[in-house]
This record gives C-alpha cells, structure tokens and sequence, in this order.
C-alpha cells in the first residue's frame, strides 16, 4: 500500500485502485530497461483508481528520490498501455485510433 497526496490535493491510495499495470522491460543484454522511462533506474505503474481516472506511480533507484504520483488524461494513459504492450480497457479503446498509428 502507499498513499500519495497528488498536485490538485487528492490523496489516491494504490491498494484502492480498481485496475494497474506494470511497466514492460527490456533487456538491452546488461540491465532490465523500462519501456516507460527508458531507464534501468526509474520506473513507473499505471493506476485506475476507483473513480476512474487513471494516474502513474513513479519512482526511483536514485539515492534522495521520494516516489509520487501524477494524474494522466485518458489519451496519455492509452499511450502508456499500447507503449508497455497492454491491452486497453473498454473505457480506453475507443481512443486507440486516436493515439497510435
């Protein structure tokens, strides 16, 4: 469980999301690179929370980093998921033509 308190003042807590998914990673043949920041060190996991709206997790490996969180428009959750390789939810899919080529 982690609890965050966002930019506009909500405070989204992970285990009440009602959907996540995970960052994809690359193997570049020495260290696991996530898809999503394109970095072996920071990282990021997408969120519906129970109301619907979707938001990333972020944090890092870096010494001196504090995890966060970060509201998305549902065009730019979409471009997450079809980037990590996920499948989109029925709320999202009908903006699938929309973000991708």
């Amino acid at each position: 469980m982690s609890r965050y308190r966002t930019e506009d003042g909500t405070v989204v807590d992970t285990d009440n999301a009602q959907a996540s998914w995970e960052e994809a990673k690359d193997w570049d043949g020495s260290n696991h690179i996530s898809r999503a920041t394109g970095t072996q060190w920071d990282h990021q996991k997408l969120y519906k929370s129970r109301k619907g709206r979707y938001y990333i997790e972020c944090w890092s490996q870096w010494q001196g980093s504090r995890a966060h969180v970060e509201w998305l428009s549902p065009e730019a959750a979409a471009r997450w998921l079809l980037h990590n390789d996920e499948e989109l939810p029925d709320d999202l899919k009908p903006l699938e033509t929309e973000v991708s080529e």
